[in-house]
C-alpha cells in the first residue's frame, strides 16, 4: 500500500519540485498540497495522510503551530519539517511540537523518498545538522521520573531507529506492547515526541542518534 503524503509549502515551485521527486517512488501517493498553516490542518483531518511535508514559514499560521495542531488532531499522521532554517528556535520548535523529522530542502530527491518511508514507520528523521542543534539546545528534563528497565532497553532501540514493530520483535513483546512502553516513556519523561525522547538517549549517553 502507498504512503499518503500531504505536501505544505506556499512556494508554487517548491510544491513542483516536490511532486517530480516524490513521483518517481511508485510506493508514495501525494494526496493533496496546502499553502498554508490553516489549509494544511483542515486537509490533514479531512485525508488523513500517513506523512506530512511542512514548510515552517509560511504566510498566517506558521509550520511550527501547524505541526502542534496536526499532531494533536490526527496522532496517526507523522509530520517531517522540511525547510531552509536551521535556527535553534526553528529546529526546537519544530520537535517540541511533535515532528518526528527535520530536514533541510537541499535533501536529495531518495533521500527525501527514504525519509518518508521511515517516518511512516515511525522512525526519527533528522539532517545531521538538526541533530547536532537538538543534542545541543533541548534541555533535558529537571528531575524525570525513573525509566524501568524494560521502558529503558526500549528507548535505547528507538534511538536506534527502531519502529515499534521491530522493537517489539527485537524484545519479544506485542506491538501494543511496545506502544504502550513508549507513550509511558514520553510521560515520564515530560516530552510530546518520540524524536524528543530519541534525543534526550542520545544526550544521557545511552545509544547515538540516527541521522537521515
Amino acid at each position: 500500500m502507498a504512503i499518503r503524503v500531504l505536501l505544505v509549502d506556499d512556494h508554487a515551485m517548491v510544491l513542483q519540485g516536490l511532486r517530480i521527486f516524490l513521483g518517481t517512488d511508485p510506493h508514495i501517493k501525494i494526496v493533496g498540497q496546502a499553502r498554508d498553516g490553516n489549509e494544511a490542518i483542515r486537509l490533514a483531518e479531512d485525508l488523513k495522510p500517513d506523512v506530512v511535508l511542512m514548510d515552517l514559514l509560511m504566510p498566517g499560521m506558521g509550520g511550527i503551530e501547524a505541526i502542534e495542531s496536526i499532531r494533536r488532531s490526527t496522532p496517526e499522521t507523522e509530520v517531517i519539517a522540511l525547510t531552509s532554517m536551521l535556527e535553534d528556535g526553528s529546529v526546537i520548535g519544530a520537535i517540541k511540537a511533535g515532528a518526528i523529522g527535520y530536514l533541510l530542502k537541499d535533501t536529495e530527491g531518495d533521500e527525501l523518498c527514504r525519509a518518508i518511508h521511515a517516518a511512516a514507520q515511525g522512525k526519527v528523521q533528522l539532517s545531521p545538522e538538526a541533530a547536532a542543534r537538538l543534542v545541543r539546545e533541548v534541555a533535558r528534563p529537571t528531575q524525570p521520573e525513573q525509566l524501568t528497565e524494560r521502558e529503558l532497553e526500549v528507548l535505547r532501540l528507538l534511538c536506534a531507529g527502531g519502529t515499534n514493530k521491530e522493537i517489539a520483535h527485537r524484545l519479544s513483546l506485542g506491538e501494543s506492547t511496545v506502544k504502550t512502553h513508549v507513550s509511558n516513556i514520553l510521560a515520564k519523561l515530560g516530552m510530546q515526541s518520540r524524536t524528543q525522547a530519541a534525543v534526550y538517549a542520545a544526550q544521557n549517553g545511552l545509544a547515538e542518534l540516527q541521522t537521515a
